[in-house]
């Protein structure tokens, strides 16, 4: 039988094309149904108050940092979608005294300027390079600081970014948060076009990608707009470039962080659902990690939700 069309664009894959009996089935999980979705390979976390869920987050650097040497450098690749984590560790660095000359760290993605065929650039407002030197590497103290050379950002020219994950830099940790569209970073579902017209990618053509430059899926291009820039849809790039699977199989652990700000209680419930029963679908990017070895999910219990009917 022939998959069915997006609800959101026919012109794109997405959740909303899965088969109904797999939503209705997600649809029903409660917050106690998530935490027992755990098992050997994927964990399921909860955190009470939002204080303790920015903390953990934020740990999590310095627990990556803390690994690194000179001769076995270390390194974190973080997201922007979250932020809120981002104060927190030069906080820690800073009261720690922790020296991060030898450590690294990756940004996961940057929005794409069609217009000038290059990446934004770090004056733009909805830089993440800017938001990541502004609100955490620009707040560590100087002698504290990794050289400017460890701070791996995206470019549109991905050689030189792709080549750090191959340079003997341990990655212990990529961390991210999780988009409308089920994407960590902008691993978004593909369009609906050639090959793909009838059935999505398969998931081994899929884990092949690397960093790249992407279109994104509508609903990505909404999100942003709702999350970072007042709805003004009209100002945020409808291309990015992002760390691909490659390199997410390259990091020993994968960790996503889920505050109830970013996708919806549905949207939540759906990935680690799938990650937990191993069903991998490309038109749900993030059900790919159901075979990476050390997926984390973690959730501020205050925004699961519920996916119960409520009119507004």
């Amino acid at each position: 039988m022939a998959r069915r069309l997006s609800a959101l664009s026919p012109d794109w894959w997405d959740y909303t094309t899965l088969d109904s009996e797999l939503i209705d089935a997600v649809a029903r999980l409660t917050s106690r149904d998530l935490a027992r979705l755990s098992r050997p390979g994927f964990e399921v976390r909860l955190y009470d108050t939002l204080e303790d869920f920015y903390l953990a987050e934020a740990l999590e650097y310095i627990e990556a940092w803390r690994q690194s040497t000179p001769d076995n450098p270390v390194g974190l690749c973080g997201p922007i979608g979250p932020t809120e984590q981002l104060p927190l560790v030069a906080r820690i660095v800073n009261s720690l005294g922790l020296r991060l000359h030898d450590a690294h760290f990756w940004g996961m993605d940057e929005w794409f300027d069609a217009a000038t065929g290059a990446e934004v650039p770090v004056t733009h407002p909805l830089s993440f390079e800017r938001a990541d030197r502004e609100l955490c590497f620009n707040r560590i103290e100087k002698r504290l600081r990794m050289p400017d050379s460890h701070l791996h950002f995206p470019k549109a020219d991905t050689a030189a970014f792709r080549a750090t994950w191959d340079a003997g830099i341990r990655c212990a940790v990529m961390q991210g948060g999780q988009g409308d569209v089920k994407h960590w970073a902008f691993n978004d579902p593909l369009p609906r076009r050639g090959k793909h017209r009838n059935e999505p990618p398969p998931a081994a053509e899929f884990r092949k990608l690397a960093t790249r430059v992407v279109d994104l899926h509508p609903l990505t291009i909404a999100q942003n707009a709702r999350t970072s820039g007042g709805g003004n849809i009209s100002m945020v790039p409808t291309q990015a470039i992002t760390v691909g699977p490659v390199e997410t199989w390259k990091s020993d652990r994968v960790s996503i962080w889920h505050a109830g700000n970013h996708d919806n209680p549905f949207g939540q419930r759906l990935t680690a659902y799938m990650i937990s029963k191993r069903i991998v679908d490309t038109a749900v990017p993030m059900s790919l990690l159901a075979d990476h070895p050390d997926v984390r999910f973690h959730y501020f219990r205050g925004g699961i939700g519920s996916c119960s009917i409520e009119m507004h």
